[in-house]
């Protein structure tokens, strides 16, 4: 044990001299000056993260942390605004819809530059123009073990985009370039979702010439029009972005966009050492801070939000759901549904929320879709999805009707699980095993892998029992329902699965969730879809454990880096006040 922790107090020894070895390197405190509208310009906004980012390559973002910095770096033709989470113009500045609400059109702005980069004959960023958007489209639409994107994004949507992924035909039809600054986008049929895809990663633009020079090198050489560009990556151990000179975007007081110098994102393992680096001082923005150590911490978390504490807080419910989920094909015990029902009731959700994970996220009573109020008023019905009690008894009923009476017969299954990110994943799984153990008469082992490992053994189907956590890509309960589409099924166990992990399949849910696109009127939509997640809970293929609370930490001179229901980071309008001119604020 005294080893483990030396080894521990070790590492992380070295790992906060190298940052903040590289924080004084760089942190010579820059020269701020104030703008027009009481904003500040100037310095670096240090940002941490506990996972090692996969990819920062567009079409093969598939987690959070690659999301995070990937939109800083690229943009679409629309984005999020990261307070309400609507969508607003990008690069395309106003965009038409037929009558028929099948196609649209996107005009862009002139003058928008990819950054300076060697991929260009001069070094020099071009303009930006409607042949990189389809280019970068068909991209989507190209068949990949690196495409993690399109079929959330323009499968079953956009004309012609299932033709160009199954290579028989290598033009996307449904996009057209009407000219340099116009481009068309014709569906299949009429999407309300379809303006949310576009401000997907999937749909970043980048140049050709950048992926002709990189390649595959693409996951960290970065090309795009966003505000910031990145100088240094140096993997799972720092990116170093800065200013994009050349930004378009300006604020609503004439001031040039973005305000940081730029911004440093480090890679702390560990949430403790993470939280400690951040009361140091040494970093600005560390974001799902466990609950239980808020008075550690900061003391009062309401004067934390309203900045009368050491640190500032931003908070907002999360559309992300903490799951376990089953491959229903790679292990016969699970194409079972009278097992997974009995997982499901053998589970007390209220127990990991309040005690295991001490009120970090809500146990989950419902299904995939966290409860949120907005969808409610749309019409999404919870009380129709229902949701899964704690019910031992139950539990032993349906697991020895699917001839396990007492565990007896059932096969020792394993739970993987991926560091990173503090003790709660491994909290959370020995809880669950506990349970499961304790109520079915069974047992189980937990595997621990890194977090790159761990995604890939989910999509190519190696892990068969596995902890997997999924945040909309944008507001609307149709965003996890792909994780359920039978269409996104490989056709073998061979292939991945780049969504649909759980490789299920079902009918009545398919049948519903295809209807729910071509329904018109809002609140029968909403009523569609919670008709169709009821039909998941019937036969699930996975266990809803908890829903994430979205908590940003801040330090108090920090001020335009949003919470909100995506976990969505714009940074191009986030700012410092000076360490002096916060306190004569005060």
């Amino acid at each position: 044990m005294i080893i483990k922790k030396f080894k521990i107090g070790f590492y992380f020894t070295l790992l906060s001299s190298a940052v903040l070895l590289y924080n004084c390197k760089l942190d010579k405190k820059d020269d701020s000056a104030e703008l027009a509208g009481g904003i500040y310009k100037g310095g670096f906004l240090r940002v941490n993260e506990v996972e090692t980012i996969k990819s920062l390559y567009p079409i093969a973002i598939g987690e959070v942390n690659g999301f995070h910095v990937a939109s800083q770096v690229y943009e679409g033709l629309v984005k999020f605004n990261p307070v309400d989470l609507s969508i607003q113009p990008c690069i395309a500045y106003k965009w038409d819809i037929s009558e028929d609400l099948k196609t649209y059109t996107f005009h862009l702005r002139k003058g928008v530059k990819f950054h300076d980069d060697p991929c260009f004959p001069d070094g020099k960023g071009r303009e930006v123009n409607a042949n990189d958007f389809k280019y970068c489209f068909e991209k989507l639409c190209s068949k990949g073990a690196d495409n993690n994107q399109f079929e959330i994004t323009f499968k079953n949507r956009v004309v012609g985009a299932n033709d160009c992924f199954d290579g028989k035909s290598k033009e996307l039809s449904g996009v057209k370039v009407l000219n340099d600054s116009t481009l068309s986008i014709e569906l299949v049929q009429p999407d309300p979702t379809f303006i949310n895809i576009l401000a997907m990663p999937g749909c970043y633009v980048y140049p050709k010439e950048a992926y002709e020079k990189y390649g595959q090198d693409m996951r960290f050489k970065c090309v795009g029009t966003g505000p910031f560009y990145i100088e240094t990556y140096k993997e799972g151990e720092i990116i170093l972005m800065k200013k994009n000179p050349n930004y378009w975007a300006k604020d609503e007081h004439g001031n040039a966009l973005p305000y940081l110098d730029g911004v440093k994102w480090t890679f702390i393992r560990e949430k403790k050492s993470e939280i400690l680096e951040f009361k140091r001082g040494n970093l600005d923005v560390i974001y799902r801070v466990p609950v239980e150590i808020f008075p550690e911490v900061m003391g009062k978390l309401e004067d934390a939000k309203k900045r009368n504490a050491d640190f500032a807080i931003e908070t907002s419910p999360l559309l992300s759901t903490f799951f376990i989920g089953f491959n229903v094909q790679a292990n016969p015990v699970f194409k079972k549904k009278e097992v997974r029902l009995a997982f499901n009731y053998a589970i007390d959700r209220d127990k990991i929320a309040n005690f295991t994970i001490q009120g970090e996220g809500t146990a989950a009573k419902y299904g995939m879709v966290p409860y949120y109020e907005q969808f409610e008023k749309e019409g999404y019905d919870y009380k129709t999805v229902g949701g899964f009690t704690y019910d031992p008894q139950k539990a032993k009923e349906l697991l020895a009707q699917a001839g396990y009476p007492n565990g007896k017969g059932f096969p020792k299954i394993t739970l993987e699980i991926n560091s990173g990110g503090g003790d709660r994943n491994v909290l959370v799984a020995d809880v669950i095993k506990k349970m499961l153990e304790e109520n079915l008469g069974i047992k189980i082992d937990i595997s621990v892998t890194t977090w790159p490992e761990h995604i890939d053994n989910i999509q190519s189907g190696k892990a068969d029992f596995f902890r997997y956590a999924w945040v909309a890509d944008y507001p609307d309960p149709d965003a996890f329902f792909h994780l359920f589409y039978g269409k996104n099924v490989p056709a073998s166990l061979q292939e991945p699965a780049y969504v649909n992990w759980f490789r299920y399949t079902n009918p009545k849910f398919d049948s519903l969730f295809e209807a729910s696109k071509k329904i018109a009127d809002p609140k029968e939509r909403m009523k569609t879809l919670a008709l169709a997640e009821r039909e998941v809970i019937l036969d699930p293929p996975f266990i809803p454990v908890f829903y994430d609370d979205n908590f940003i930490l801040e330090q108090n001179n920090v001020r335009n880096v949003s919470s909100n229901a995506l976990n969505y980071w714009d940074f191009s309008k986030a700012y410092l006040i000076p360490m002096d001119k916060l306190k004569k604020q005060k």
